[in-house]
């Protein structure tokens, strides 16, 4: 707690529909943290559908963070000193103004990335103050069950287990129908709640767009590096299951016995089990991963990023976008998820016309005209970016498009010190930007080499033109010097069609930027089944 906080009073408890919860003033924002809207997911709801927590009886200190879903410690993914990893962790936390306004204020719901696998709604970088100062909105961040926890279908592994599936997806659709019972009661606007994530997060927004039990819940949506094709069906999930319970040491032909011993293995050995198929998966089929949500022909009927690319998602307004720089990250972690390497990427495509007869692929001589211009060392890392983020963010802005607004931007401002590191706009730079919490602390390289100030400017900028959009207006920024307004995103052969604001030092707005993509990957979505 900052020397900041307020003393604990009466105008921190907040009474709600589902308890009374007190919590803590730091200068201008109250939270409430730690508030649980489910059951514990333990025991004989391990594996199984999320179920909405009980009216607390009695005043609810929500004064701390509940606990992270258990994960393998990732330095990518830093989730404070205090962090308690267990599986009782669908919690979500609440940021507003400390000042009770008039009229109720728009709701941001923030979905963590993390590969599906790592991460938590309780991250320094997901404090929500800077956000809730200066957007005049309410914050409400989300923990959902990761990795084997929240993304392995033993239903389809075992249909008679008592198992269910995508429940990861429907810990999200719980939280938000949670918001829409309870915000109120923290100033929120049950009636303006957009939907944020960043990665997986970002997967989960698109995912949700395409989810028909999600309609009515969010009003607007931000999708940001969403691998929106990268999820698939049941018999690929099936194949993840059966890995998954070999390598628990489960190998007993009873299906009963089995189903016992998933219940029974112990929270280590499933995190263990989860990161050995977490990285031999997208190692023998490259391109594609473990874990991701389900489309299972029920919650999720079908691919979602071929359902927006349709114009048949929710008909809700969207930004979204992607970084310069998405997949270097990845390269200078030497994380398996991303295919660089000429071989992995042949064998990626290889794979694709596999799982896709009926669609013709782009040759590689087409693709590689996008390329032209590129260092050949970095080829495949734009390839990787492109196929990974880029080109499912596009085929969903030309669909979506049609049917409701929407806003393309890429980020593509990088810190000196990143662009030393070969790093650039890589995967997830544009959060502390986003958050406004620009240094993890005293020992955080990213500004030595300085361009502190300009990142100071282009975060307030963010800001203001994420939580504009959030107030339903357009996301503009009153401080963007001489950026013209951020216009809609439009197919068409116009001089002024598909709009896309790139932000750097300075912003700018560009037609057709991503024009040599489109044409060398066509229009079609590439992806697996």
């Amino acid at each position: 707690m900052s020397d900041e906080s307020l003393p604990l009073d009466d105008t921190q408890v907040v009474t709600a529909p589902a308890g009374a919860f007190r919590g803590t003033a730091t200068g201008a924002v109250r939270s409430w943290r730690g508030i649980r809207y489910a059951q514990a997911p333990v025991g004989r709801l391990r594996w199984r559908d999320p179920v909405a927590a009980p009216a607390a009886a009695g005043e609810v200190d929500a004064t701390a963070y509940g606990n992270v879903c258990p994960q393998k410690p990732n330095p990518a993914v830093p989730l404070g000193d205090d962090a308690v990893m267990d599986e009782d962790c669908l919690v979500l936390n609440v940021w507003a103004p400390s000042e009770p306004r008039e009229t109720p204020l728009p709701v941001m719901v923030w979905l963590h990335g993390g590969a599906y696998t790592f991460g938590s709604s309780s991250q320094p970088l997901f404090d929500a103050t800077s956000f809730v100062t200066r957007g005049e909105v309410v914050v409400v961040t989300v923990n959902y069950r990761l990795g084997a926890f929240g993304f392995l279908d033993l239903a389809g592994l075992l249909p008679e287990g008592g198992f269910d599936r995508n429940l990861a997806v429907k810990d999200a659709l719980l939280a938000l129908r949670w918001v829409q019972a309870n915000i109120s009661a923290f100033g929120g606007d049950a009636g303006r709640v957009t939907v944020f994530g960043e990665s997986a997060g970002g997967g989960l927004v698109t995912t949700l767009l395409a989810t028909p039990s999600a309609e009515g819940l969010f009003t607007r949506a931000i999708a940001q590096s969403s691998p929106a094709s990268s999820m698939y069906g049941t018999e690929r999930a099936r194949d993840v299951a059966a890995r998954f319970v070999h390598e628990l040491g489960i190998d007993s032909t009873d299906a009963a016995a089995v189903a016992g011993a998933l219940r029974a293995a112990s929270v280590d050995d499933i995190v263990a089990a989860s990161m050995s198929v977490y990285a031999a998966v997208p190692d023998e089929a490259p391109g594609t991963l473990a874990f991701a949500p389900v489309i299972d022909g029920e919650l999720i009927p079908e691919t979602p990023v071929t359902v927006l690319r349709e114009g048949r998602g929710i008909r809700v307004p969207l930004l979204i976008g992607t970084n310069k720089d998405e997949a270097s990250l990845f390269k200078f972690m030497k994380s398996p998820l991303i295919p660089i390497t000429d071989d992995r990427i042949r064998q990626m495509f290889t794979d694709m016309a596999e799982d896709n007869p009926t669609i013709t692929l782009p040759a590689v001589a087409q693709v590689q005209t996008a390329y032209e211009n590129v260092r050949q060392r970095a080829v495949g890392l734009g390839i990787a970016r492109d196929i990974g983020f880029r080109m499912p963010t596009l085929w969903i802005a030309e669909g979506h498009s049609t049917v409701a607004d929407v806003w393309l931007y890429r980020f593509d401002h990088a810190a000196p010190f990143l662009r030393l590191l070969g790093l650039g706009a890589t995967h997830a730079t544009e959060l502390p930007y986003l958050w406004g919490n620009l240094s993890s602390g005293p020992k955080d390289p990213t500004f030595r080499l300085g361009g502190r100030r300009a990142a100071e400017e282009i975060s307030v900028r963010m800001q203001e033109r994420w939580t504009a959009f959030a107030h339903g207006r357009s996301p503009d920024s009153p401080t963007a010097k001489d950026a013209p307004a951020w216009a809609p995103y439009s197919p068409g052969e116009t001089d002024s069609s598909r709009q896309t604001l790139v932000i750097e030092r300075q912003d700018t707005l560009v037609a057709d930027l991503d024009a040599p993509l489109r044409a060398a990957w066509g229009d079609e979505v590439l992806d697996f089944r």
